[in-house]
């Protein structure tokens, strides 16, 4: 009887177990959490946003973005709904995200694990891999308490994101020590920091924002949504939107300018026209000081720390500024540059870009080219998603096309 040893009891791990015990193997899955799925309680803030019905390539990031396109598809889309039902999850989509109709991230754990014990998969807990060999057609693997001898291996123990998880990255050292690339890992899926000391003043500030990304001043994205503004800088789902090209530029010494609009009821207007819109409503209260004159069309304290970074005193009135004064505070309004100096660090990001180069990998089974009888899934490949339940999504794809491939070779044998 072939052995199937899976390193990581996430997402993907947990899918490639479902899907690869078959009457003639054994599967172990290792894990050096106590339980299961501790990243997946996390998604959709709990409420477990486990797929996103706009399963398409634009909204993937890779290096390699021509081979990850070939199983980003209807068929497998399919594949991966299909996974679901026959788990017996009831699911509701809402804005296209899939959440269990329980609101619950524990229920989709739950399933999993429960799937996998009503197959006789063996889980260990509390146990971590030092050491992996390859050695007469067997990988001799050796963990904190014990060595296993497997014939194929599975490595699902995700990237460097969220450490608190349980994640350390180890699965890059077994990519390096069998001779694979691995695409420089940075944060995704995390906020930004800026070169500016106005952070100071509008911390703890959420506004509906449209952002523009300028990468060495050429524009490269756009996103809109609600910004959280920050001590340290920006944060929030558009702003994790466009994280990950940041990262991944700031890492080739790229220079990152987001342009926020925070009148995006104003878009595509000039700071000219603005200024004649003010000027009309000016008329209408004359008597009001620029804080209150604004009120209703922006956040009073955003107001108040972009005119304080004008050097403009908030009690003095619109027709007490000369025209380069109000050119300079509507274009901080429309258009304010925030110079992004690096992303907060991989404690709080929530995926990460770059990793093992897909080149290496035959991306219709997960397997190593490089080394027979191994396979990488999920998050430790050189692919992240955009918030919404994209980077599950290429999790359970990963996990259910290898566990597959794997039962149907067992099967063979």
């Amino acid at each position: 009887m072939k052995k199937i040893l899976i390193v990581g009891a996430g997402a993907s791990g947990l899918a490639c177990a479902i899907k690869a015990k078959g009457k003639n193997n054994e599967v172990v899955v290792i894990e050096k959490n106590s339980d299961v799925g501790k990243k997946l309680l996390l998604t959709g803030n709990g409420k477990g946003n486990f797929f996103n019905d706009n399963f398409d390539i634009s909204n993937y990031n890779s290096n390699n973005i021509k081979i990850l396109k070939t199983i980003i598809n209807d068929k497998n889309k399919k594949e991966i709904l299909s996974f679901f039902d026959d788990l017996g999850i009831i699911y509701k989509i809402k804005n296209n995200y899939y959440y269990p109709f329980s609101n619950q991230a524990n229920t989709i754990k739950m399933c999993l694990y429960n799937m996998c014990k009503s197959k006789n998969i063996k889980f260990i807990f509390n146990e971590e891999v030092l050491d992996i060999e390859y050695l007469n057609n067997n990988y001799i693997v050796k963990t904190s308490s014990n060595i296993y001898k497997v014939d194929y291996l599975v490595i699902a123990t995700g990237s460097y994101a969220y450490p608190k998880t349980g994640s350390t990255g180890y699965g890059y050292e077994v990519a390096k020590k069998f001779k694979h690339k691995i695409i420089n890992v940075v944060p995704a899926l995390v906020s930004l920091i800026g070169k500016d000391n106005i952070t100071k003043n509008w911390a703890g500030i959420r506004t509906e924002v449209e952002l523009s990304l300028y990468e060495n001043d050429k524009l490269v994205k756009i996103e809109s949504g609600e910004i959280q503004l920050t001590d340290y800088g920006i944060s929030g789902i558009c702003v994790f939107q466009i994280s990950s090209r940041i990262s991944r530029g700031l890492n080739n010494l790229k220079k990152e300018n987001v342009i926020i609009n925070f009148m995006p009821y104003f878009k595509n207007k000039t700071s000219d026209e603005v200024i004649k819109i003010i000027d009309k409503k000016n008329k209408e209260y004359k008597n009001y000081n620029l804080s209150n004159l604004f009120e209703g069309l922006i956040n009073y304290k955003l107001f108040n720390a972009i005119a304080e970074k004008n050097l403009i005193d908030k009690n003095k009135t619109w027709d007490s500024l000369n025209y380069k004064k109000k050119q300079e505070l509507i274009q901080n309004l429309i258009a304010y540059n925030f110079m992004v100096l690096k992303t907060k660090d991989f404690s709080f990001s929530q995926v990460c870009a770059g990793g093992i180069s897909l080149e290496e990998i035959n991306i219709e089974n997960f397997e190593s080219k490089k080394q027979n009888n191994l396979f990488f899934i999920g998050e430790i490949l050189d692919v992240d998603g955009e918030c919404g339940g994209y980077n599950l999504a290429f999790a359970w794809l990963s996990g259910i096309k290898s566990g597959c491939y794997l039962r149907r070779i067992c099967d063979k044998n």
